[in-house]
This record gives C-alpha cells, structure tokens and sequence, in this order.
C-alpha cells in the first residue's frame, strides 16, 4: 500500500525536491495533498503532473485562477488554512517557511502524522509544545534539515547517548568578505549561496548565521542533547558529527544535496536510491572556528534557548521582519541582528507558554520590528 504524502509549500525548493524524489518512486509514494502560498501558475502544474486529491492555495487573491486552471481535472482546490488539509495524509511534509509552519505542525502530530520536518521555526518558536504533542501522539518527527538528517543517521543504530552533537555550518555567500566591508554587500551578494540551493530567506539567515542557531535549537528538542557546537566547514560535505563518551566521532558525508536527506525523511528507516553525483573523496576537507564578531546572531540565539519560555519565538518573529526588510533593500544586511536585539529588549517573555502566548508574542515581536523599520507607517 503506498504512502500518502502532503507536501505543504510544494512550490518552494525543498517543496519541488520533495516532487522530484516522490517521483522517482510512484510505486511507494501517492501525493494526495500540494499547498502553495501565491505561485498558483507552478501549483497548477504540479497538480495536473501528480493528480493529487487536493491543492490549496493560502492566498484568496489566487483562488480563482487557481481553480479555473484546474477546472478539468477531478481535484478540488481550496484556499484557507494549510493545518486544515493535513489529516489526509499518512506523511506530511512540512516545507513551509517561517513561523506560518507552525500551525500544520501541530495539527499533523494531533492526528497522529509522520512528520517529516523542513519548517525548523516550528521547533525554534514552540519546541517543548511540539515534541510533546509528538510523544502523546505517538507521531514521529524525521528532519529533513540536512544537519539534523546526518544526526539521525549518526545515531541510527546506536545504544549509548552522545556526548556532543557537531552542527558543520558554511558560513554563508559572504563568508569570505572582510569584517569592514559587510556594511557594503548587496541582496544579490547574499543570495549567492556557493554550496546550496535554498530560498531566498534560510540563504540570508545563512549569511547571518541566524539559521545555525535555529539549527542549534531544533537539534536541542529533537536529540535531546545540551551539548551542541558549531564549526565553520566551507565544503558543505560533511554535514554534522556526533561524539560519544569513548571519544569516538561519527561523521555523515554526502554532496550538498537536499534531496538526500528528503528522501532518508520519506523512506526511513529504509534508504531509498536516488541519481546522485558520486562524493569526491580526494577533494579538501577543511573546519574553523566561528568567528563571533562575524556572526553575533549565534550567541543571540543561545541566549534565547537558555532564556527559555517565548524567547526564541520573539526572537524568530523579529528576524522574519527584518529578513523581510533586508530582501526588500529597506535596510541594510548589518542591520539585520542589531534589529532583532532592539525587538527583543522591548517585549516580554512568557515562561510556560501555551500556544495562544506563543501567538501573541509572534504578534507582538512583528509589530515592534516593524515600527523599528518603519515607524508608524508599518
């Protein structure tokens, strides 16, 4: 019997990597579920490709031409809430991007869902929220993040818990770029990823590093391990390490290739065969030390995860506003953290949180970051 598969965000890049990999198998995988927030010309194709029961666009303004386009073809289209569609589905694949992931998670794991995890806000806003829903769900959650999926491999199998999880981290599109000149880099400089192929806001957060702390909290709730490093590693070839209580490092290399770690999501525990480059095991291997000046959103985010309660969520809904912002050339790349710290100075942090506090925190950390950009046009 094959595996029903929603893919939430489908017209992203780990969206349309899911497609190709779901493809390669349609004897094990049926898409019953596509979702898109705006690209209803790309959801469109991927329906009449794939013929799933339901697609649904996010944005109302879409609906329409959605639906007239697909008008011969036995799906229903729908608009509305992505959690909505989710029950459909033995796996979901939250692809979603920000805190907009947050939502379907929780209703996956309510009904009982594989989860197979691309949306790391949803563990960086509500962690302690959603690994219980898991555990009382009994509703698995498998990362997709290639960092977290080469955890899960280096523990696969193992009895003994690790004494240090490794997160390798590339540093970002102006990684190289001198300290004084970062003030100068353009949108386009930062989107120029040498290793992955991302969206256009995990590629800033990429170049902040604001993503490895995410990383850092999301391997936290999910492997359950307090000690957690990053090193910088530029090939993007190894992609995490875990060390055990023997001294022995375990290491999960591979391409920088996102559809390995999707298709180790889908199939686990088996591995399922993809078309792959073969890994050049006689080209450089090189790691340093984070250069905290470089990067001050890592120890931000720290402070964050050790504050606890709504902190990472505040802290997750500034940067969204700010990432925003930056994209939109309204501020400039150095401005992006010191924003966020402003966000965080100035709103509360609830300990003990339900998601309702969780939403109003969201809420309200977006509104002051806002003001911040804009003043009181925002």
């Amino acid at each position: 019997m094959r595996l029903r598969i929603a893919i939430l965000g489908s017209t992203g890049s780990i969206g349309v990597q899911t497609l190709e990999v779901v493809g390669l198998y349609p004897e094990l995988f049926e898409v019953v579920v596509l979702t898109a927030n705006s690209n209803w010309q790309l959801l469109a194709r991927q329906a009449r490709k794939c013929k799933p029961k339901n697609v649904l666009i996010s944005d109302p303004l879409f609906f329409e031409p959605l639906r007239n386009s697909l008008k011969d073809l036995p799906v229903e289209v729908l608009s509305g809430s992505v959690a909505d569609v989710v029950g459909q589905a033995d796996v979901v694949v939250n692809a979603l991007v920000g805190y907009s992931g947050l939502a379907p998670t929780i209703a996956a794991l309510k009904s009982g869902k594989r989860v197979a995890l691309a949306n790391k806000e949803s563990l960086v806003v509500a962690g302690e929220l959603v690994m219980r829903l898991s555990e009382e769900n009994r509703a698995p959650i498998i990362p997709i993040d290639s960092e977290h999926s080469a955890i899960l491999q280096c523990l696969t199998g193992e009895k003994s818990k690790p004494r240090r999880l490794i997160l390798t981290a590339s540093g970002g599109a102006v990684r190289d770029v001198p300290l004084g000149s970062l003030k100068n880099v353009s949108v386009g400089d930062v989107l120029d990823h040498p290793n992955w192929k991302m969206g256009p806001k995990i590629t800033v957060d990429s170049a902040t590093m604001v993503n490895k702390g995410f990383e850092v909290v999301e391997a936290r709730w999910l492997f359950g391990v307090d000690r957690i490093d990053v090193v910088i590693h530029p090939q993007s070839v190894v992609h995490s390490m875990v060390e055990f209580a023997d001294g022995a490092v375990k290491a999960q290399l591979g391409t920088p290739d996102m559809r390995t770690p999707i298709a180790y999501a889908l199939g686990y525990p088996e591995r399922l065969g993809l078309p792959y480059e073969p890994l050049d095991l006689c080209g450089d291997l090189s790691f340093r030390e984070v250069d905290h000046a470089r990067y001050p959103a890592l120890g931000l985010v720290r402070r964050c995860l050790e504050r606890g309660g709504t902190a990472c969520c505040a802290l997750n809904a500034a940067n969204e506003v700010a990432v925003e912002a930056f994209l939109a050339q309204r501020i400039g790349f150095l401005d992006i953290v010191p924003l966020v710290e402003g966000v965080l100075e100035r709103v509360g942090n609830v300990h003990g949180p339900a998601l309702e506090d969780y939403v109003a925190i969201n809420g309200e950390a977006k509104r002051l970051a806002r003001e911040m950009i804009y003043g009181d046009n925002c």
